[in-house]
């Protein structure tokens, strides 16, 4: 038996596409033959990453990134409300104008990880739910464009959901993937 390859970004963007398969098989599928992955090779990418996640002693989440993505791009200081963190940010390159962003506050505690867009990259123009196409925007874009925004759980660690107001005032969901939106819901 042949050992595994190291793990990079290259398998990590698979682990990315793997989840958002659910919602947007289509754009996935695109995406894995941009990679020149095989959907053999999607599965086995998640499969290694998911055993890193949760084996018994594994490093924490800050360790992980950087072994498997390199030194950030970019390292910038935030203020969230009273919470100081540091955003480290990575290129993805299935999607040149986001970057990958980690959220590390206190002593390396990873508290959100997820797409964001690049900085002094132009974000979409939102401003009718036909702009809310899959992929088109992320978390916060969708937040900013349509308010008030009510965050929402779920269903999976790596997904979100927002309500958010249309212009004339009718709500709707939001189900974003890794940060990046999938779909939209009545």
């Amino acid at each position: 038996m042949t050992p595994a390859a190291p793990f990079g970004p290259r398998d990590f963007q698979l682990v990315l596409l793997r989840r958002m398969a659910d919602h947007q098989p289509g754009l996935v599928e695109d995406a894995r033959h941009e990679l020149g992955a095989s959907l053999a090779e999607m599965r086995e990418a998640n499969r290694r990453w998911q055993a890193m996640v949760h084996a018994p002693r594994s490093r924490g989440a800050l360790a992980r990134y950087r072994s498997v993505l390199g030194e950030p791009e970019r390292v910038v200081r935030r203020r969230i409300g009273d919470l100081e963190c540091d955003a480290l940010l990575w290129p993805v390159p299935l999607w040149p104008d986001l970057r990958f962003e980690v959220l590390v506050a206190g002593r390396g505690a990873v508290w959100n990880e997820w797409l964001v867009r690049a900085p002094g990259a132009p974000g979409p123009s939102l401003r009718t739910p036909q702009d809310l196409k899959p992929w088109s925007c992320t978390v916060d874009e969708a937040a900013r464009a349509f308010p008030p925004a009510r965050p929402m759980e779920g269903s999976a660690p790596t997904r979100w959901q927002l309500e958010l107001t249309l212009p004339g005032g009718e709500r709707c969901v939001a189900e974003f993937t890794w940060g990046l939106l999938q779909r939209l819901r009545p």
